[in-house]
């Protein structure tokens, strides 16, 4: 596929050259959580096509964007340092893009890569920096996280380990992040349920984590 040329010279342009076909944002974004082979960006994308899977990937490596890598015996995808210079753009996308996202339609899901980038976005290290470091294991939908706060430091991964809370939710938690439900109000309705842990840990962790509206 020839790339795209809007036939301005500006950054924002080039930008968009690089990253604004279909697909190739949301490759950055799954890339950013961590290197991934292709069958696991394909499942992380359920609704992307092969053949535009492969394009994108052939497309972003020879921009730079992200390479091919040998580990273990198998190939990985990974973003290359220019690649992850994208982080803090994908991160005030997904800001801004909450604020209008509304109810899910049919058929949309939330998966593992999109909850955790979404958890990065929300993150108030300041505010995290003066609570207790907390574990917490998140089921949000079928995605289910680890996610472990210690002073302004974030790690979210798929491992099992020990945590303070764990809870279960779906959509509904974009309510809570965003602050239009309280974690009590939460809890009460059903939007959360507390599977094990202390329920007013629930409101450490939205204190921890908010989307501004």
């Amino acid at each position: 596929m020839a790339p795209r040329d809007y036939g301005q010279y500006c950054g924002v342009t080039r930008a968009v050259e690089l990253v604004g076909e279909r697909w190739a944002l949301l490759i950055v974004r799954d890339l950013l959580v961590g290197p991934r082979r292709y069958g696991e960006l394909a499942a992380g994308l359920p609704r992307i096509p092969s053949n535009i899977l492969a394009a994108r990937l052939k497309e972003l490596q020879a921009e730079g964007v992200l390479r091919r890598v040998p580990r273990s015996r198998v190939v990985v995808y990974e973003l290359t340092p220019f690649g992850r210079e994208l982080e803090p753009v994908v991160l005030a996308l997904g800001a801004w893009g909450a604020k209008a996202m509304g109810v899910p339609r049919e058929g949309q899901i939330i998966t593992p890569d999109s909850m955790t980038v979404s958890l990065r976005t929300a993150f108030r290290p300041q505010v995290a920096a003066e609570l207790p470091a907390t574990a917490y294991a998140a089921r949000v939908g079928p995605a289910e996280l680890r996610i472990r706060v210690d002073g302004p430091a974030l790690d979210v991964t798929r491992e099992d380990g020990p945590v303070d809370l764990a809870f279960a939710t779906g959509p509904g938690i974009l309510r809570l992040l965003s602050g239009e439900l309280a974690p009590g109000r939460a809890i009460a309705t059903g939007v959360v349920e507390v599977l094990r842990g202390p329920r007013d840990l629930l409101d450490r962790f939205a204190d921890t984590f908010h989307l501004a509206a």
